[in-house]
């Protein structure tokens, strides 16, 4: 039986180069459609059952970071963000709110389909049934990539469920940065490189609205994060 195509939204205001990426994508065996502008993208996602959206930034009208906005209050489909080079302003905003990962424009169709399939990866790492893994209140199943407490699920995306369940992994102990990108983002960590410090943030957030300080994610100089639970603090 033939695996069914993945499905990708390609929103950018550029015609020509949705067009050139949706015929790529095809080649590579994805079902590609393009929109290009903000409203036509959220219309064809609300339609659509897409597998990952890839993002253009700077779009006339209502923006990528608007779009993704709106994505992210109805929607946890993965996404790709696209981003002027050498502006880290517009990937930190994106990534606090939602998106999944960024590359820079001009990006080789190459490097688009490698991170596509990093983040579909591990959107879909469906393996044999395991044990959750318990953290304090937390439980974080592997199998259903699902965080709950007290049976009440935690709204994560695809990458920030990758982290949390990484750092559960390695419980109380420091895990290195340059461990964490190839891991969670299948990449290595570029110079000047904030990705994994703005997903932790989102997580932080997220864990203490429902766990206050019984489990937190904690910095360690100079080296990466660890998961801790403080078994004294209510939850």
């Amino acid at each position: 039986m033939d695996k069914k195509p993945r499905r990708i939204l390609l929103v950018d205001d550029d015609v020509e180069l949705v067009t050139l990426l949706v015929d790529y994508l095809t080649l590579e065996g994805f079902e590609a459609e393009g929109a290009h502008d903000g409203p036509d993208g959220l219309h064809r996602l609300a339609l659509g059952d897409f597998d990952l959206v890839v993002l253009d930034v700077m779009m006339p009208g209502m923006n990528g970071i608007d779009v993704l906005r709106e994505i992210r209050s109805t929607n946890s489909v993965p996404v790709l963000m696209l981003t002027a080079k050498g502006d880290p302003i517009e990937r930190i905003i994106g990534l606090e709110l939602g998106a999944d990962d960024y590359v820079a424009k001009p990006c080789p169709p190459r490097e688009l389909v490698a991170r596509i399939n990093a983040i579909l990866r591990r959107a879909s790492r469906w393996g044999a049934p395991d044990m959750p893994l318990s953290a304090g209140p937390l439980t974080i199943s592997s199998t259903s990539r699902t965080a709950t407490v007290h049976d009440q699920p935690i709204d994560l995306t695809t990458t920030e469920f990758s982290l949390l369940e990484l750092l559960a992994r390695q419980i109380g102990k420091p895990v290195p940065k340059e461990d964490i990108y190839p891991r969670v983002l299948g990449r290595t960590m570029g110079p000047y490189d904030r990705a994994i410090d703005v997903h932790v943030s989102s997580v932080r957030h997220k864990l203490a609205a429902v766990v206050g300080k019984a489990v937190t994610i904690d910095s360690i100089r100079g080296i990466g994060y660890q998961l801790v639970v403080h078994p004294d603090v209510p939850s």
